[in-house]
């Protein structure tokens, strides 16, 4: 599965933020699904500038992408819009890394 990781991304250290989002990403491949993380896009925020809803609707277009959506914890206003899109598209929603299958 292609599975969108849906993470804090501003509040906090957005470092450590999107460190977390890597990581689980990580897990994901070890199990073997596809990440989409988009907390990578913070370089070409770096890069060129954009506004927060922007952003959001450039995520929203990529979750449209994916089979499922794992929601990492932490405050998130975005994340929250993330899942509330994903339970609209009835995507499979995980809130956990150990409930994610390995694929055989």
């Amino acid at each position: 599965m292609i599975i969108y990781v849906s993470a804090p991304y501003s509040l906090g250290d957005v470092s450590v933020n999107i460190r977390r989002a890597c990581l689980a990403g990580d897990e994901l491949l070890r199990k073997g699904h596809y990440p989409l993380i988009p907390h990578l896009t913070h370089l070409w925020h770096l890069i060129s500038p954009k506004a927060y809803n922007e952003w959001l609707a450039i995520d929203l277009v990529l979750l449209t992408m994916c089979d499922a959506i794992l929601r990492l914890p932490g405050e998130s206003r975005g994340a929250d819009l993330e899942i509330e899109e994903a339970e609209r598209l009835c995507m499979i929603i995980y809130y956990s890394l150990e409930h994610i299958p390995d694929v055989p």
